[in-house]
């Protein structure tokens, strides 16, 4: 049986050789982010969240720490921290699922818990109230968040810059929305 230093080498280097963009965080390999697409066919798609992921010393028999840095709506992710309240990484892990443990972690327990919110178990009241009461309206909120807050271009990008460009108002964005579509037309 390998040690748990190899295990989270073997995990990191699959997930790195997956489609994912992986960042390290100081020189281990504890600690990284990783880039991660809303599902399709999911109010969710074409946002791109970075996730922060911290192994603890005892992985893979201690689960993931994972949690959103740009912001969701989402019924069971605490908008202020990012924090995830999904049981199967929090309480049900373990370390038989093979050495896809991080590479399940993207492509099986985040899509699921954004295809299939529980609004009976939430970190987000507000998000669980509104999914509930207002399919629409949750949706449509769900949507102004990916818009403004997961956008691919703005991932990976210093908290401070995101906020200046935050501060830009809708002309001058929309200005470079359609400068860029008239370039691309020619």
């Amino acid at each position: 049986m390998s040690s748990p230093s190899k295990r989270r080498e073997m995990d990191l280097m699959k997930l790195m050789m997956g489609d994912y963009k992986v960042e390290m965080i100081n020189d281990g390999m504890q600690e990284f982010y990783v880039d991660f697409n809303g599902p399709s066919e999911s109010p969710y798609h074409g946002g791109v969240w970075r996730i922060r992921v911290e192994l603890p010393d005892a992985y893979p028999y201690k689960s993931p720490s994972i949690g959103f840095v740009n912001k969701i709506f989402h019924p069971n992710v605490d908008e202020m921290s990012g924090s995830v309240c999904l049981d199967v990484i929090n309480q049900s892990w373990s370390p038989m699922f093979g050495n896809k443990n991080l590479v399940n972690v993207f492509e099986v327990f985040l899509p699921q818990l954004l295809l299939y919110p529980n609004p009976s178990d939430p970190l987000n009241g507000e998000a669980a109230a509104l999914m509930m009461h207002d399919r629409a309206a949750y949706e449509q909120r769900v949507k102004e968040y990916r818009e403004k807050y997961a956008k691919p271009e703005d991932i990976g990008a210093a908290p401070e810059e995101k906020s200046s460009d935050e501060e830009l108002s809708e002309d001058e964005s929309d200005s470079s929305d359609e400068q860029v579509a008239g370039k691309a037309d020619p």
